[in-house]
């Protein structure tokens, strides 16, 4: 008895020393958010006045969702041990780091927590994952042409010129990208005058955007922000931009899903009107578990319930279908089977789908992706300034959000669903969707025409109960 004895002690001394070659993060589901000083009343107190207009505008009610955690139940959770690196107030969630495992047992034991998860697992200083980014040819140096030059057929398939054209370029619009990193921005002169509200870094001991960093966010971004006229114009040049890095690029675990809400969230607060987000989760490294296709149904992965309760505060949530059309999984990833966000699909140049470009339908059988746009052959600015040629839904998805952007500065009275349901119906493939292009390939000058009859029509409406309301009288 004396021998099983002491060779326990000595596996149990083995496991604590194995352990502490790792560090964890586990999600904290709360029963609620407990009290806070912030009412509904005094929304000013915790939303930007941009934020809060946003909302009148559209007719959403600021509600409980919008009330932060209560700092008591925060510093209950940091007593316990670790370091908080996420939280949600909409998804009532906390996220933890912590070096012992074992915590988990006395984060659940605390009153207000209904149950915690597991999200991450590495290293103190963990290697960094080998960027996905895919060259479809070769990096271009920047050559003078027409207004467009190089970046023409991002925003012609669409007919996006046409809301140029008509003087809307996004001038008053505030996008929000979250991703990963934007690579040494602040030295690429062919960025140098984009309007950046603000950025900051959500990912927990990788914070710095601009150095050393991925250049994934940073080719997102050029699709929408670049004013270079005769060399590269995005298709919202005028707009401003909020940006934000959720993706950690040094492995795959929800722990991600986590930064993403915070993000989003933080977006809500300083106001922005338009999300471009080019990521999707479906498969996490070992030992979390991976998603389903039975997942697919906007109500399951916490990434997308995030997007969906977004759209609920009025912003117009644009994001990347997956590039997992050809392989195994085929399907959409979270957060694009989101109920109530524009879900972007890729083509090539002659309209046809690519074959990575992933597929629907949700598994609740709602149509994705919504609608195509360029994805083989897009054109970037990569982290040396120069153009380059990229391959994903990564890229259709900003070439789309910014055409969509500036419909919507067109029509500002039109709400963000409204505006989705534009961009649908603009598609020629709108009679009859189906899982590989969705609604089809949007035409903005039709998108243009159908958002002023609404208008119209809306406006006729108004006009008609302000009459009927004063014979009342």
């Amino acid at each position: 008895m004396k021998k099983v004895t002491l060779l326990c002690a000595l596996l149990a001394s083995v496991s604590a020393l194995l352990a502490q070659d790792y560090n964890y993060k586990f999600r904290l589901t709360l029963n609620d958010k407990g009290q806070t000083p912030y009412t509904i009343d005094k929304p000013e107190e915790f939303l930007s006045p941009k934020a809060i207009e946003r909302r009148r505008r559209q007719g959403f009610a600021i509600d409980a969702s919008d009330l932060p955690i209560s700092s008591e139940y925060i510093k209950a959770i940091e007593n316990v041990g670790g370091v908080i690196v996420a939280k949600s107030k909409w998804m009532k969630t906390v996220a933890v780091h912590c070096s012992d495992s074992m915590l988990v047992d006395k984060y659940k034991e605390l009153p207000f927590v209904s149950d915690a998860l597991f999200v991450w697992k590495g290293k103190p200083k963990g290697e960094t994952k080998t960027d996905s980014i895919v060259n479809y040819l070769s990096t271009e140096t920047v050559a003078f042409g027409n207004y467009y030059s190089k970046s023409g057929t991002n925003i012609e398939l669409n007919n996006g010129q046409a809301l140029h054209n008509a003087g809307f370029k996004g001038k008053g619009m505030t996008i929000a990208v979250i991703d990963a990193g934007f690579n040494h921005l602040p030295q690429i002169e062919m960025l140098n005058n984009l309007d950046i509200k603000g950025y900051k870094g959500f990912v927990y001991e990788n914070e710095d955007l601009f150095n050393n960093a991925n250049q994934h966010g940073l080719n997102v971004l050029s699709c929408i922000g670049t004013n270079k006229p005769m060399q590269f114009v995005g298709t919202a040049p005028e707009a401003g931009f909020w940006l934000f890095g959720s993706e950690d690029s040094r492995s795959e675990f929800p722990i991600e899903e986590d930064y993403w809400a915070t993000a989003i969230e933080y977006a809500d607060s300083v106001g922005v009107d338009v999300v471009n987000t080019s990521l999707g989760y479906n498969n996490f490294d070992k030992p979390a578990k991976s998603y389903t296709h039975k997942d697919l149904d906007g109500k399951t992965a916490l990434i997308s319930r995030a997007a969906d309760k977004a759209s609920q505060k009025g912003m117009l949530v644009v994001i990347s279908a997956g590039n997992s059309g050809d392989s195994e999984w085929r399907k959409i990833t979270p957060p694009s089977d989101a109920v109530n966000v524009l879900t972007v699909g890729a083509i090539q140049q002659d309209s046809s789908i690519v074959g990575f470009s992933s597929r629907g339908l949700t598994a609740d059988l709602r149509i994705k992706p919504d609608v195509m746009a360029l994805g083989l052959g897009a054109a970037t600015i990569d982290d040396k300034g120069h153009v380059s040629f990229k391959a994903g839904t990564s890229f259709s998805s900003p070439i789309m959000c910014g055409m969509v952007a500036c419909l919507w500065q067109a029509f500002p009275a039109l709400t963000n669903r409204e505006i989705v349901n534009i961009v649908r119906q603009s598609s020629d493939n709108f009679e009859t969707p189906d899982q590989d292009y969705g609604y089809g390939l949007p035409d903005m000058g039709k998108a243009m025409s159908l958002a002023q009859s609404l208008v119209e029509k809306k406006e006729k409406a108004a006009s008609q109960v302000k009459e009927a309301s004063k014979k009342k009288k």
